[in-house]
């Protein structure tokens, strides 16, 4: 053996120790494989996979769920301000109202002018038109009762952008774990496939005649 991997050159010598020791490799780690899948497949199939699906499928409801919500508004507003008034309109007297004036009469025929005094009462219920020009000085306190309804989708929010960049991240993990082997029997079934598979299957052989 010694004298097969040191004969020729060097450099030959070094690849057949490469060569070798790449094959010893890589046949222990597919020994070691062999032993632990079948420890590892059930946990990753009955703990690893239910988790990570299940907290895909919560991040995907959360990137999708509303904030509905009725905010009950009671409060107080103060208002004050002046306000300019400008406008005609009529009146009703509520009583009668007694009027008395200085006049003169003139008499027909050259008679001469008597003043005197007028009495004179405006009945209730009579309509006067009145100029109004004045300013209101308004100082209130107005109460504030509102049902405010909240509809607020949570993707439109802040979270959205690390509830998308979770989803993202253990949605193909969550792929990947669904594409194990679910149990040992599986697992055995896959490779006996993969052994008992032709690489040549499915393709053509193209012969030439002379």
């Amino acid at each position: 053996m010694r004298k097969l991997i040191w004969e020729g050159t060097p450099w030959e010598a070094f690849k057949s120790f490469a060569i070798i020791f790449s094959f010893t490799v890589n046949l222990i780690t597919l020994i070691v494989l062999l032993i632990a899948l079948p420890l590892i497949l059930p946990i990753v199939s009955q703990i690893a996979t239910p988790i990570v699906g299940g907290l895909n499928d919560s991040f995907v409801q959360m990137s999708e769920a509303h904030i509905v919500q009725t905010i009950e508004v009671n409060d107080s507003i103060p208002v004050v301000f002046t306000l300019p008034l400008s406008t005609t309109t009529k009146v009703r007297l509520i009583e009668p109202v007694p009027i008395q004036a200085q006049t003169a009469f003139i008499l027909p025929g050259g008679g001469g002018t008597i003043n005197g005094l007028v009495n004179l009462t405006l009945a209730e219920g009579l309509e006067l038109p009145v100029a109004l020009n004045l300013e209101v000085e308004v100082n209130q306190t107005v109460p504030v009762n509102l049902a405010v309804e909240v509809d607020i989708p949570l993707a439109e929010t802040e979270l959205g952008v690390p509830f998308r960049n979770l989803q993202g991240i253990f949605n193909p993990l969550y792929g990947l774990l669904r594409g194990l082997p679910g149990s040992n029997e599986e697992f055995y079934e896959r490779l006996q496939e993969a052994i008992t598979t032709s690489p040549d299957e499915g393709t053509d052989v193209v012969t030439t005649g002379e």
